[in-house]
């Protein structure tokens, strides 16, 4: 990626006010993977007043479900997921201290404002090219709801994965941005 800033997790307040949308960011450190149906169990875990899983505090949640890692890899093809289903969970967990997200498509105004409200950011992944996206994956590990198979939270550590910042912590909409650019 040209131009491209390498970031590294955990973030911090500090970074994602640094963070603006357009800005083209190399990803990499310690990302978890959680789609709907892992999301619904955070989100009562929470509700009991029990502990999460992980630590989510300076965390960044891919909203992605890889496929199973043929023999001698570390991982399956894993791309995007669309964001939107994992909206009406985001503002809770930016309120435990999540920090980012990686999906695509666009967000609620609803998370969008606890973006704000958390100075959390959305990153938005490149669809279509799940299998190259696996490349960035260093290592993947289990880390709650095995039973859920591939929707399982997953740790792994990525090296450079090629993000772009959607939403950022000012309410700045790059989708938005584009459209508004686009008209005559």
């Amino acid at each position: 990626m040209h131009n491209a800033r390498s970031i590294k997790t955990p973030l911090t307040n500090n970074l994602c006010a640094s963070l603006h949308a357009g800005d083209m960011i190399l990803l990499s450190g310690e990302v978890y993977t959680a789609r709907d149906a892992a999301h619904r169990r955070l989100e009562e875990t929470i509700r009991r007043g029990e502990a999460l899983p992980f630590d989510v505090r300076g965390a960044v949640i891919f909203y992605a479900g890889p496929s199973p890692a043929r023999p001698g890899r570390i991982i399956g093809s894993i791309g995007p997921t669309t964001s939107y289903r994992m909206d009406p969970f985001a503002p809770l967990l930016m309120e435990q201290g999540l920090k980012g997200m990686i999906g695509k498509g666009k967000r609620s105004t609803e998370v969008v404002a606890a973006m704000k409200r958390y100075q959390a950011v959305y990153f938005g992944a490149i669809g279509g090219i799940a299998a190259l996206t696996a490349r960035c994956v260093k290592s993947a590990a289990p880390v709650a709801y095995d039973d859920l198979g591939p929707e399982a939270i997953l740790r792994l550590e990525l090296v450079d994965l090629p993000v772009v910042v959607v939403n950022d912590i000012e309410g700045r909409d790059l989708y938005e941005e584009a459209l508004k650019r686009s008209k005559p």
